[in-house]
Protein backbone atom coordinates (compact mmCIF):
# COMPACT_ATOMS: atom_id res chain seq x y z
CA UNK A 1 0.00 0.00 0.00
CA UNK A 2 2.82 2.39 0.88
CA UNK A 3 4.50 1.69 -2.47
CA UNK A 4 1.22 2.43 -4.27
CA UNK A 5 0.81 5.70 -2.36
CA UNK A 6 4.38 6.71 -3.22
CA UNK A 7 3.70 5.92 -6.87
CA UNK A 8 0.53 8.04 -6.86
CA UNK A 9 2.35 10.91 -5.12
CA UNK A 10 5.17 10.90 -7.66
CA UNK A 11 2.76 10.70 -10.59
CA UNK A 12 0.66 13.54 -9.19
CA UNK A 13 3.80 15.66 -8.76
CA UNK A 14 4.78 14.99 -12.37
CA UNK A 15 1.24 15.82 -13.54
CA UNK A 16 1.20 19.03 -11.48
CA UNK A 17 4.56 20.11 -12.91
CA UNK A 18 3.35 19.40 -16.44
CA UNK A 19 0.24 21.56 -15.91
CA UNK A 20 2.43 24.24 -14.28
CA UNK A 21 4.62 24.24 -17.41
CA UNK A 22 1.71 24.87 -19.78
CA UNK A 23 0.44 27.67 -17.52
CA UNK A 24 3.93 29.13 -17.69
CA UNK A 25 3.76 28.96 -21.48
CA UNK A 26 0.39 30.72 -21.49
CA UNK A 27 1.84 33.59 -19.46
CA UNK A 28 4.90 33.83 -21.70
CA UNK A 29 2.73 34.08 -24.83
CA UNK A 30 0.55 36.76 -23.21
CA UNK A 31 3.67 38.67 -22.11
CA UNK A 32 5.33 38.66 -25.54
CA UNK A 33 2.16 39.27 -27.60
CA UNK A 34 2.63 43.03 -27.78
CA UNK A 35 6.38 42.61 -28.39
CA UNK A 36 5.59 40.37 -31.35
CA UNK A 37 3.20 43.02 -32.69
CA UNK A 38 5.50 46.02 -32.21
CA UNK A 39 8.97 44.55 -32.80
CA UNK A 40 8.24 41.97 -35.49
CA UNK A 41 4.85 42.23 -37.15
CA UNK A 42 4.65 46.05 -37.34
CA UNK A 43 7.86 45.88 -39.36
CA UNK A 44 6.26 43.40 -41.76
CA UNK A 45 2.80 45.04 -42.07
CA UNK A 46 1.67 47.67 -39.55
CA UNK A 47 -1.94 47.63 -40.80
CA UNK A 48 -2.37 43.90 -40.11
CA UNK A 49 -0.04 43.41 -37.15
CA UNK A 50 -2.73 42.68 -34.52
CA UNK A 51 -4.40 40.15 -36.81
CA UNK A 52 -0.99 38.52 -37.27
CA UNK A 53 -0.61 38.30 -33.49
CA UNK A 54 -4.07 36.76 -33.22
CA UNK A 55 -3.25 34.23 -35.93
CA UNK A 56 0.08 33.38 -34.31
CA UNK A 57 -1.47 32.89 -30.87
CA UNK A 58 -4.28 30.97 -32.50
CA UNK A 59 -1.76 28.51 -33.93
CA UNK A 60 -0.91 27.54 -30.36
CA UNK A 61 -4.50 26.51 -29.79
CA UNK A 62 -4.65 24.72 -33.15
CA UNK A 63 -1.63 22.64 -32.15
CA UNK A 64 -3.17 22.10 -28.72
CA UNK A 65 -6.47 20.90 -30.19
CA UNK A 66 -4.82 18.59 -32.73
CA UNK A 67 -2.56 16.83 -30.23
CA UNK A 68 -5.28 16.59 -27.62
CA UNK A 69 -7.66 14.92 -30.07
CA UNK A 70 -5.08 12.53 -31.52
CA UNK A 71 -3.33 11.89 -28.20
CA UNK A 72 -6.55 11.15 -26.34
CA UNK A 73 -7.74 8.80 -29.08
CA UNK A 74 -4.48 6.83 -28.97
CA UNK A 75 -3.56 7.31 -25.30
CA UNK A 76 -3.96 3.65 -24.37
CA UNK A 77 -1.71 2.70 -27.30
CA UNK A 78 0.91 5.45 -26.94
CA UNK A 79 0.96 5.71 -23.16
CA UNK A 80 0.98 8.81 -20.93
CA UNK A 81 4.76 8.65 -20.49
CA UNK A 82 5.49 9.01 -24.21
CA UNK A 83 2.97 11.85 -24.49
CA UNK A 84 4.69 13.77 -21.69
CA UNK A 85 8.11 13.26 -23.33
CA UNK A 86 6.66 14.50 -26.62
CA UNK A 87 5.19 17.53 -24.86
CA UNK A 88 8.46 18.50 -23.20
CA UNK A 89 10.39 18.25 -26.47
CA UNK A 90 7.72 20.24 -28.36
CA UNK A 91 7.93 23.09 -25.84
CA UNK A 92 11.73 23.12 -26.02
CA UNK A 93 11.85 23.21 -29.82
CA UNK A 94 8.87 25.56 -30.24
CA UNK A 95 10.14 28.22 -27.85
CA UNK A 96 13.59 27.99 -29.48
CA UNK A 97 12.11 28.63 -32.94
CA UNK A 98 10.28 31.79 -31.76
CA UNK A 99 13.52 32.95 -30.13
CA UNK A 100 15.49 32.39 -33.35
CA UNK A 101 12.78 34.17 -35.38
CA UNK A 102 13.22 37.29 -33.24
CA UNK A 103 17.01 37.26 -33.58
CA UNK A 104 17.25 36.86 -37.36
CA UNK A 105 16.68 39.68 -39.88
CA UNK A 106 12.97 40.50 -39.93
CA UNK A 107 11.35 39.65 -43.24
CA UNK A 108 8.35 37.77 -44.60
CA UNK A 109 9.72 34.46 -43.29
CA UNK A 110 9.81 35.72 -39.70
CA UNK A 111 6.05 35.41 -39.44
CA UNK A 112 6.13 31.74 -40.44
CA UNK A 113 8.94 30.95 -38.01
CA UNK A 114 6.79 32.39 -35.20
CA UNK A 115 3.73 30.46 -36.41
CA UNK A 116 5.63 27.18 -36.44
CA UNK A 117 7.23 27.80 -33.06
CA UNK A 118 3.97 28.68 -31.35
CA UNK A 119 2.20 25.75 -32.98
CA UNK A 120 4.84 23.41 -31.52
CA UNK A 121 4.29 24.85 -28.03
CA UNK A 122 0.59 24.19 -28.62
CA UNK A 123 1.36 20.57 -29.51
CA UNK A 124 3.19 20.29 -26.21
CA UNK A 125 0.25 21.82 -24.35
CA UNK A 126 -2.18 19.36 -25.92
CA UNK A 127 0.07 16.43 -25.08
CA UNK A 128 0.06 17.41 -21.42
CA UNK A 129 -3.73 17.67 -21.27
CA UNK A 130 -4.18 14.36 -23.13
CA UNK A 131 -1.87 12.58 -20.68
CA UNK A 132 -2.62 14.05 -17.24
CA UNK A 133 -6.43 14.41 -17.24
CA UNK A 134 -7.17 10.67 -17.68
CA UNK A 135 -4.23 9.88 -15.39
CA UNK A 136 -5.59 11.89 -12.45
CA UNK A 137 -9.16 10.71 -13.11
CA UNK A 138 -7.96 7.09 -12.89
CA UNK A 139 -5.97 7.71 -9.68
CA UNK A 140 -9.05 8.96 -7.77
CA UNK A 141 -12.25 8.20 -9.73
CA UNK A 142 -14.53 8.98 -6.76
CA UNK A 143 -13.49 12.63 -6.44
CA UNK A 144 -13.02 13.87 -10.00
CA UNK A 145 -14.24 17.45 -9.54
CA UNK A 146 -11.96 17.91 -6.55
CA UNK A 147 -8.90 16.22 -8.08
CA UNK A 148 -9.12 17.80 -11.54
CA UNK A 149 -9.64 21.27 -10.09
CA UNK A 150 -6.62 20.80 -7.80
CA UNK A 151 -4.57 19.52 -10.73
CA UNK A 152 -5.52 22.53 -12.83
CA UNK A 153 -4.78 24.89 -9.96
CA UNK A 154 -1.18 24.51 -11.11
CA UNK A 155 -2.14 26.11 -14.43
CA UNK A 156 -2.71 29.54 -12.83
CA UNK A 157 0.33 28.91 -10.62
CA UNK A 158 2.40 28.66 -13.80
CA UNK A 159 0.78 31.83 -15.12
CA UNK A 160 1.68 33.70 -11.93
CA UNK A 161 5.31 32.54 -12.16
CA UNK A 162 5.56 33.46 -15.84
CA UNK A 163 3.85 36.81 -15.35
CA UNK A 164 6.08 37.81 -12.43
CA UNK A 165 9.14 36.82 -14.40
CA UNK A 166 8.06 38.92 -17.39
CA UNK A 167 7.60 41.94 -15.11
CA UNK A 168 11.04 41.34 -13.60
CA UNK A 169 12.61 41.23 -17.05
CA UNK A 170 10.91 44.52 -17.99
CA UNK A 171 11.97 46.11 -14.71
CA UNK A 172 15.58 45.10 -15.35
CA UNK A 173 15.29 46.25 -19.01
CA UNK A 174 16.32 42.79 -20.18
CA UNK A 175 15.47 41.51 -23.68
CA UNK A 176 11.87 40.31 -23.99
CA UNK A 177 13.12 37.11 -25.65
CA UNK A 178 14.35 35.87 -22.27
CA UNK A 179 10.73 34.99 -21.48
CA UNK A 180 11.07 32.17 -23.98
CA UNK A 181 14.09 30.67 -22.24
CA UNK A 182 12.00 30.08 -19.12
CA UNK A 183 10.01 27.38 -20.89
CA UNK A 184 13.12 25.23 -21.10
CA UNK A 185 13.35 24.65 -17.33
CA UNK A 186 10.14 22.66 -16.60
CA UNK A 187 10.44 20.82 -19.91
CA UNK A 188 13.87 19.48 -18.97
CA UNK A 189 12.63 18.58 -15.47
CA UNK A 190 9.71 16.59 -16.92
CA UNK A 191 12.07 14.62 -19.16
CA UNK A 192 14.01 13.55 -16.06
CA UNK A 193 10.95 12.87 -13.89
CA UNK A 194 9.19 10.46 -16.27
CA UNK A 195 12.25 8.23 -16.52
CA UNK A 196 11.62 4.97 -14.69
CA UNK A 197 8.02 5.80 -13.75
CA UNK A 198 5.19 3.31 -14.27
CA UNK A 199 1.89 4.83 -15.35
CA UNK A 200 -1.46 3.15 -14.55
CA UNK A 201 -3.98 2.18 -17.23
CA UNK A 202 -6.87 4.56 -17.84
CA UNK A 203 -10.22 4.21 -16.09
CA UNK A 204 -11.81 2.83 -19.26
CA UNK A 205 -9.23 0.06 -19.61
CA UNK A 206 -9.46 -0.77 -15.89
CA UNK A 207 -13.23 -1.28 -16.29
CA UNK A 208 -12.80 -3.52 -19.33
CA UNK A 209 -14.57 -1.16 -21.76
CA UNK A 210 -13.46 -1.75 -25.34
CA UNK A 211 -12.44 1.02 -27.74
CA UNK A 212 -15.59 0.44 -29.80
CA UNK A 213 -17.78 0.69 -26.70
CA UNK A 214 -16.02 3.94 -25.80
CA UNK A 215 -16.89 5.45 -29.19
CA UNK A 216 -20.49 4.20 -29.09
CA UNK A 217 -20.94 5.72 -25.62
CA UNK A 218 -20.39 9.19 -27.08
CA UNK A 219 -22.26 8.69 -30.34
CA UNK A 220 -25.48 7.35 -28.82
CA UNK A 221 -25.92 10.09 -26.21
CA UNK A 222 -26.87 13.50 -27.68
CA UNK A 223 -26.17 15.24 -24.39
CA UNK A 224 -22.46 14.90 -25.12
CA UNK A 225 -22.89 17.29 -28.08
CA UNK A 226 -24.45 19.82 -25.72
CA UNK A 227 -21.40 19.67 -23.48
CA UNK A 228 -19.12 20.10 -26.50
CA UNK A 229 -20.99 23.30 -27.39
CA UNK A 230 -20.70 24.49 -23.79
CA UNK A 231 -16.97 23.76 -23.83
CA UNK A 232 -16.59 26.05 -26.86
CA UNK A 233 -18.16 28.90 -24.90
CA UNK A 234 -16.54 28.28 -21.49
CA UNK A 235 -13.07 28.08 -23.01
CA UNK A 236 -13.65 31.26 -25.02
CA UNK A 237 -14.76 33.03 -21.85
CA UNK A 238 -11.62 31.99 -19.95
CA UNK A 239 -8.65 31.61 -22.28
CA UNK A 240 -9.28 34.21 -25.01
CA UNK A 241 -9.43 37.16 -22.55
CA UNK A 242 -6.40 35.80 -20.68
CA UNK A 243 -4.33 35.60 -23.85
CA UNK A 244 -5.50 39.02 -25.09
CA UNK A 245 -5.35 40.89 -21.78
CA UNK A 246 -1.92 42.49 -22.20
CA UNK A 247 -2.77 43.55 -25.75
CA UNK A 248 -5.79 45.49 -24.48
CA UNK A 249 -5.74 46.55 -20.83
CA UNK A 250 -2.19 47.87 -21.11
CA UNK A 251 -3.62 50.53 -23.41
CA UNK A 252 -7.00 51.21 -21.75
CA UNK A 253 -6.47 51.45 -17.98
CA UNK A 254 -2.91 52.68 -17.70
CA UNK A 255 -1.40 49.50 -16.23
CA UNK A 256 0.20 46.37 -17.62
CA UNK A 257 -2.34 43.67 -18.45
CA UNK A 258 0.13 41.16 -17.05
CA UNK A 259 -0.63 42.54 -13.57
CA UNK A 260 -4.27 41.60 -14.10
CA UNK A 261 -3.30 38.16 -15.38
CA UNK A 262 -1.08 37.53 -12.34
CA UNK A 263 -3.75 38.71 -9.93
CA UNK A 264 -6.54 36.63 -11.51
CA UNK A 265 -4.31 33.56 -11.71
CA UNK A 266 -3.40 33.86 -8.02
CA UNK A 267 -7.12 34.03 -7.24
CA UNK A 268 -7.79 30.97 -9.38
CA UNK A 269 -5.02 28.96 -7.72
CA UNK A 270 -6.64 29.47 -4.32
CA UNK A 271 -10.28 29.04 -5.37
CA UNK A 272 -9.74 25.82 -7.32
CA UNK A 273 -8.82 24.07 -4.08
CA UNK A 274 -12.40 24.68 -2.89
CA UNK A 275 -14.14 23.38 -6.03
CA UNK A 276 -15.09 20.09 -4.36
CA UNK A 277 -16.89 21.88 -1.51
CA UNK A 278 -18.75 24.24 -3.85
CA UNK A 279 -19.75 21.46 -6.22
CA UNK A 280 -21.10 19.47 -3.26
CA UNK A 281 -23.28 22.41 -2.19
CA UNK A 282 -24.45 23.57 -5.63
CA UNK A 283 -23.84 20.48 -7.80
CA UNK A 284 -21.29 20.55 -10.61
CA UNK A 285 -23.76 22.08 -13.08
CA UNK A 286 -24.87 24.65 -10.54
CA UNK A 287 -21.24 25.66 -10.10
CA UNK A 288 -20.90 26.07 -13.87
CA UNK A 289 -24.05 28.23 -14.02
CA UNK A 290 -22.73 30.53 -11.31
CA UNK A 291 -19.35 30.64 -13.04
CA UNK A 292 -20.95 31.75 -16.31
CA UNK A 293 -22.89 34.54 -14.63
CA UNK A 294 -19.80 35.92 -12.88
CA UNK A 295 -17.70 35.58 -16.05
CA UNK A 296 -20.21 37.62 -18.08
CA UNK A 297 -20.42 40.36 -15.47
CA UNK A 298 -16.65 40.51 -15.11
CA UNK A 299 -15.93 40.64 -18.84
CA UNK A 300 -18.39 43.45 -19.49
CA UNK A 301 -16.90 45.40 -16.59
CA UNK A 302 -13.36 44.79 -17.85
CA UNK A 303 -14.21 46.02 -21.33
CA UNK A 304 -15.44 49.30 -19.85
CA UNK A 305 -12.82 49.77 -17.13
CA UNK A 306 -10.99 53.11 -17.35
CA UNK A 307 -8.79 52.94 -14.26
CA UNK A 308 -6.55 50.36 -12.58
CA UNK A 309 -8.92 50.11 -9.60
CA UNK A 310 -11.94 49.33 -11.80
CA UNK A 311 -9.85 46.85 -13.81
CA UNK A 312 -8.86 44.96 -10.65
CA UNK A 313 -12.44 44.86 -9.34
CA UNK A 314 -13.78 43.65 -12.68
CA UNK A 315 -10.99 41.09 -12.98
CA UNK A 316 -11.91 39.72 -9.54
CA UNK A 317 -15.44 38.98 -10.70
CA UNK A 318 -14.26 37.53 -14.02
CA UNK A 319 -11.56 35.42 -12.36
CA UNK A 320 -13.97 34.01 -9.78
CA UNK A 321 -16.26 33.08 -12.67
CA UNK A 322 -13.87 31.40 -15.09
CA UNK A 323 -11.85 29.82 -12.29
CA UNK A 324 -13.75 26.51 -12.24
CA UNK A 325 -14.84 26.27 -15.87
CA UNK A 326 -12.19 24.13 -17.58
CA UNK A 327 -11.57 21.47 -14.89
CA UNK A 328 -15.23 21.24 -13.88
CA UNK A 329 -16.35 20.75 -17.49
CA UNK A 330 -13.85 17.89 -17.77
CA UNK A 331 -14.99 16.40 -14.45
CA UNK A 332 -18.68 16.60 -15.38
CA UNK A 333 -18.09 14.82 -18.69
CA UNK A 334 -15.88 12.20 -17.04
CA UNK A 335 -18.62 11.54 -14.45
CA UNK A 336 -21.51 11.40 -16.91
CA UNK A 337 -19.71 9.53 -19.70
CA UNK A 338 -17.45 7.16 -17.80
CA UNK A 339 -17.28 4.69 -20.68
CA UNK A 340 -16.20 7.54 -22.95
CA UNK A 341 -12.78 7.39 -21.30
CA UNK A 342 -9.87 9.51 -22.50
CA UNK A 343 -11.63 10.12 -25.84
CA UNK A 344 -14.43 12.08 -24.14
CA UNK A 345 -11.91 14.28 -22.31
CA UNK A 346 -9.86 14.69 -25.47
CA UNK A 347 -12.84 15.80 -27.55
CA UNK A 348 -13.73 18.36 -24.91
CA UNK A 349 -10.23 19.80 -24.93
CA UNK A 350 -10.11 19.69 -28.75
CA UNK A 351 -13.32 21.71 -28.91
CA UNK A 352 -11.94 24.27 -26.47
CA UNK A 353 -8.70 24.61 -28.40
CA UNK A 354 -10.47 25.07 -31.72
CA UNK A 355 -12.69 27.73 -30.16
CA UNK A 356 -9.70 29.88 -29.25
CA UNK A 357 -7.93 29.18 -32.55
CA UNK A 358 -11.02 30.62 -34.23
CA UNK A 359 -11.62 33.49 -31.81
CA UNK A 360 -8.13 35.02 -31.47
CA UNK A 361 -7.74 35.89 -35.18
CA UNK A 362 -11.26 37.39 -35.06
CA UNK A 363 -10.18 39.56 -32.13
CA UNK A 364 -7.12 40.59 -34.11
CA UNK A 365 -9.22 41.61 -37.13
CA UNK A 366 -11.62 43.59 -34.92
CA UNK A 367 -8.60 45.33 -33.37
CA UNK A 368 -7.09 46.21 -36.77
CA UNK A 369 -10.39 47.36 -38.29
CA UNK A 370 -11.10 49.60 -35.30
CA UNK A 371 -7.53 50.92 -35.43
CA UNK A 372 -7.79 51.86 -39.10
CA UNK A 373 -11.25 53.38 -38.66
CA UNK A 374 -10.14 55.49 -35.69
CA UNK A 375 -7.08 56.67 -37.62
CA UNK A 376 -9.20 57.76 -40.59
CA UNK A 377 -7.85 55.14 -42.98
CA UNK A 378 -4.87 52.85 -43.50
CA UNK A 379 -2.83 55.61 -45.14
CA UNK A 380 -3.32 57.92 -42.17
CA UNK A 381 -2.26 55.28 -39.65
CA UNK A 382 1.46 55.67 -40.31
CA UNK A 383 1.27 59.47 -40.20
CA UNK A 384 -0.11 59.79 -36.68
CA UNK A 385 1.86 61.28 -33.83
CA UNK A 386 2.78 59.11 -30.85
CA UNK A 387 -0.08 60.59 -28.81
CA UNK A 388 -2.58 60.03 -31.62
CA UNK A 389 -1.37 56.46 -32.11
CA UNK A 390 -1.89 55.79 -28.39
CA UNK A 391 -5.48 57.04 -28.64
CA UNK A 392 -6.15 54.88 -31.69
CA UNK A 393 -4.73 51.77 -30.02
CA UNK A 394 -6.85 52.47 -26.93
CA UNK A 395 -10.03 52.58 -29.01
CA UNK A 396 -9.08 49.39 -30.86
CA UNK A 397 -8.21 47.62 -27.60
CA UNK A 398 -11.57 48.40 -26.02
CA UNK A 399 -13.61 47.34 -29.04
CA UNK A 400 -11.78 44.02 -29.46
CA UNK A 401 -12.30 43.14 -25.79
CA UNK A 402 -15.99 44.06 -25.65
CA UNK A 403 -17.07 41.35 -28.08
CA UNK A 404 -15.99 38.54 -25.72
CA UNK A 405 -18.39 39.58 -22.96
CA UNK A 406 -21.43 38.15 -24.72
CA UNK A 407 -20.16 34.56 -24.82
CA UNK A 408 -20.79 33.40 -21.22
CA UNK A 409 -24.33 34.84 -21.32
CA UNK A 410 -25.21 32.12 -23.85
CA UNK A 411 -24.31 29.47 -21.27
CA UNK A 412 -26.79 30.59 -18.61
CA UNK A 413 -29.99 29.08 -20.12
CA UNK A 414 -28.16 25.88 -21.14
CA UNK A 415 -26.72 25.16 -17.70
CA UNK A 416 -30.00 26.21 -16.06
CA UNK A 417 -31.92 23.64 -18.16
CA UNK A 418 -29.44 20.86 -17.34
CA UNK A 419 -29.47 21.82 -13.66
CA UNK A 420 -33.27 21.71 -13.56
CA UNK A 421 -33.36 18.39 -15.44
CA UNK A 422 -30.90 16.84 -12.98
CA UNK A 423 -32.92 18.05 -10.00
CA UNK A 424 -36.20 16.68 -11.40
CA UNK A 425 -34.55 13.33 -12.12
CA UNK A 426 -33.08 13.11 -8.60
CA UNK A 427 -36.46 13.94 -7.05
CA UNK A 428 -38.15 11.23 -9.10
CA UNK A 429 -35.47 8.73 -8.15
CA UNK A 430 -35.91 9.67 -4.49
CA UNK A 431 -39.69 9.25 -4.70
CA UNK A 432 -39.31 5.86 -6.40
CA UNK A 433 -36.89 4.71 -3.71
CA UNK A 434 -39.29 5.90 -1.01
CA UNK A 435 -42.18 3.97 -2.55
CA UNK A 436 -40.11 0.80 -2.72
CA UNK A 437 -39.15 1.20 0.92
Amino acid sequence: MRQSNNLSTRLLFTANLAVFSIGLGFAVRAAIADDLRVRLFDVIDATQSAAMVGQALGMTFLGFAFTLLLGSSLLDLIGAKRLLVFSALSNLIGSSLVLLASLRTIDGQTYYWVLLGLMLTGLGWGGVEAAVNPLVASLDPEHKVKRLNRLHAWWPAGIVAGGLLSLLLKWQSLPWQMNLLVLWIPSILILFLVRGQSFPVTERVAQGVTYGEMCRELLRRPQFLVFLACMWLTTSSELAPGQWVDMTLSHTVGMSGIFILIYVSSLMFVLRHFAGVLAHKLSSIGLLWLSSLLAALGLFALSRAQSPVMAVLAATVWGAGVCFMWPTMLAVVSERFVRGGALALGLMGFTGGMAIQFLLPVLGRVFDDAKILAAGGADQLTRLSAEQQAQVIQIASRESFQMIGWLPLLLLPIFAAIWLHDRVRRNRAGQAAGELA
